[in-house]
């Protein structure tokens, strides 16, 4: 019996990575405008410029590639540097992480992502567990952690709670309509307004001593 040949190792390098980067662009560009469903390996080829053949060098089908994409996502908000000293105060440190957090969640390019995740969240529950807990949930768990340290300012009982809270507060009004794309993406005078009146709710629940 002859063995069959081993197949050699595939290293990546600049070529790989700037195919792979064509092909997760292409991709991005039909999921947002057929969502999952609609798109097809074919149609993400041709978008991306590459063979199907090509294509699926880099991935095996379309789940995986939304996968990568979803992660990618992860990592561009995890990129994304709130400012959560300990040593700025709450008034402060409130305001802008509430209007950073929702000019991120509703900039027009991340709209479609979060779409596209919930609505095959229930098909591809990992996909939509993976993106909670690499976006969502590394942020509040990061507020949390500033809130915990300013108990001498605040009186919170349950900073996890507190934190996820507030993003809520902010969303009031603005994450919802956009979503659903009943409402272009707020302006910054709309943010700073809502952002605002979450601040000043947050601080009366939370019997804060200074502002």
């Amino acid at each position: 019996m002859v063995a069959a040949p081993r197949t050699p190792l595939h290293v990546i390098g600049d070529e790989d990575s700037s195919k792979r980067r064509q092909i997760l662009d292409g991709a991005k560009k039909v999921f947002m405008d057929l969502g999952f469903d609609g798109a097809s390996m074919g149609e993400i080829a041709r978008s991306a410029g590459v063979s199907k053949g090509t294509l699926y060098v880099y991935f095996a089908d379309k789940n995986r590639l939304f996968e990568a994409i979803v992660q990618e996502e992860a990592l561009e908000q995890g990129k994304v540097a709130f400012n959560f000293d300990p040593e700025r105060d709450v008034v402060t440190t409130l305001r802008e992480f509430g209007r950073a957090y929702i000019e991120l969640l509703c900039r027009p390019a991340g709209g479609s992502a979060i779409r596209t995740v919930m609505a095959i969240a229930e098909r591809m529950p990992e996909v939509g567990r993976r993106y909670y807990s690499e976006v969502l949930e590394k942020t509040i768990g990061r507020f949390a952690g500033y809130l915990e340290a300013q108990r001498a300012t605040v009186a919170i009982p349950d900073c996890h709670l507190a934190a996820s809270q507030f993003m809520m507060m902010c969303q009031a009004s603005l994450f919802l309509p956009f979503i659903f794309q009943a409402a272009p993406p707020p302006s910054g005078e709309r943010i700073a307004e809502v952002v605002e009146s979450a601040t000043q709710m947050f601080l009366a629940a939370y019997r804060a001593r200074a502002n």
